[in-house]
């Protein structure tokens, strides 16, 4: 078991952009950033969420909805919850929003 606190972001994604991920911590994951969820459960079985693939016909409520919806309806039986995130999104979204900052500050 890692030594890594569970607010802080995976060693494979901090590799991505690691003079910022590296100081994030996490608490919440809003559904724009999200590209799948894979949930673990004690009798082995593993579901793989899409969630890239169901932005097409969910919108971000309902789809925290299902998850939160899943999440408790199985719970018992749940060992764990791998959520993978879209990286590049969120590197694009925080490059954007410093720029801006920047702009604004000449």
């Amino acid at each position: 078991m890692s030594d890594k606190p569970k607010n802080k972001l995976p060693d494979n994604i901090v590799a991505h952009w690691p003079e910022i991920f590296n100081d994030i911590e996490l608490r919440v994951v809003p559904i724009k950033y999200l590209h799948s969820v894979k949930v673990y459960f004690s009798d082995g079985k593993i579901w793989d969420v899409d969630v890239e693939k169901t932005k097409k016909s969910q919108n971000h409520a309902e789809i925290e909805q299902s998850l939160t919806n899943l999440f408790k309806a199985q719970e018992d039986v749940i060992e764990y919850i791998d959520f993978r995130l879209d990286v590049n999104k969120i590197k694009e979204d925080i490059q954007k929003q410093t720029m801006s900052f920047l702009k604004r500050k000449r």
